[in-house]
């Protein structure tokens, strides 16, 4: 989808890595998310599973370790584009929680963009009403009631895999500096 964008726009394309933290028992289950530069988010929901802090610092660490390795992978391909003063379009294919694209959206904050815009075709209400106060504009196609999970929007749901995210990555190239990024 960001490649789309992109390619419309005539804007940059990146990558923001980010990652859910599951609840213990239940690893689908975001009570947090941590970007690669370790920007947090601890949802509401974190107290409800009775997590421990140990468990937190532990995948919190574990998971930023991931997300190091993953953007070598991908930085070897395509050099990370500085995000400062620029409009910067974070879009994803659904958001569920929201705890991910908030992650991604303090992580691209803390490097100064000019403006910050979250896009998805599909959000649940309490997703969009968090990062309403966060990202300086939402482009949500729908915010249909009841949401239960992302895969209820697709014919098919299939993970990204990094060989498609490289492909992409190497195929978007990097060439003028257009004006934005997405």
């Amino acid at each position: 989808m960001a490649k789309e964008l992109a390619d419309r726009l005539g804007g940059d394309l990146d990558v923001v890595l980010v990652h859910k933290i599951g609840a213990p028992e239940n690893p689908e289950f975001a009570i947090g998310s941590v970007s690669e530069f370790g920007t947090l988010y601890r949802s509401p929901v974190f107290d409800y599973y009775e997590t421990s802090q140990g468990y937190l610092d532990s995948a919190v660490q574990e998971e930023i370790a991931k997300l190091k390795k993953r953007r070598q992978t991908y930085s070897g391909i395509h050099p990370p584009i500085d995000p400062e003063g620029r409009t910067v379009i974070i879009v994803d294919d659904g958001i569920a929680t929201g705890a991910t694209m908030l992650a991604a959206v303090r992580a691209i904050r803390l490097q100064k963009p000019g403006k910050i815009i979250v896009a998805s075709p599909v959000a649940s209400v309490d997703a969009a009403e968090l990062l309403r106060s966060e990202a300086d504009e939402l482009m949500i196609l729908d915010t249909p009631e009841p949401f239960y999970a992302i895969s209820q929007f697709y014919g098919e749901f299939a993970q990204v895999s990094d060989d498609e995210v490289n492909a992409i990555l190497r195929e978007s190239g990097r060439g003028a500096k257009p004006k934005r990024v997405a």
